[in-house]
């Protein structure tokens, strides 16, 4: 059984940084790419980053290039994402993914940017 369990959510400020974690277990982790995938209230499922299975490429859609920094360590079988420079439009529950649209994710953490 595919499992993602993430953690790392809170209340930040304007302008704060944040790192998200996610433990995956139930395949082969090291074998796919992954990514991080949000929901703000009342909007659709937005595509954040992904990593390629070895970590060599990442990806960003323009709303979080150059903020946020997504890795993984596939010796333990863990994704991260690590926000800088959040805004409050980054506010939602940020969710690991096995694929940009969210078909298989976990039950997410909420990330709260508000003054």
């Amino acid at each position: 059984e595919v499992r993602l369990v993430e953690a790392g959510g809170g209340v930040v400020q304007p302008g704060g940084s944040l790192r998200l974690s996610c433990v995956a277990s139930g395949f082969d982790f090291k074998t796919l790419a992954m990514c991080w995938v949000r929901q703000a209230p009342g909007k659709r499922l937005e595509w954040v980053a992904d990593i390629s299975s070895r970590g060599a490429a990442t990806y960003y859609p323009d709303s979080t290039k150059g903020r946020f920094a997504i890795s993984r360590d596939n010796a333990k079988n863990m994704l991260f994402l690590q926000m800088n420079s959040l805004k409050t439009e980054d506010t939602g529950i940020y969710y690991c993914a096995q694929d940009r649209d969210g078909l298989v994710r976990g039950q997410g953490t909420q990330v709260t940017v508000s003054s």
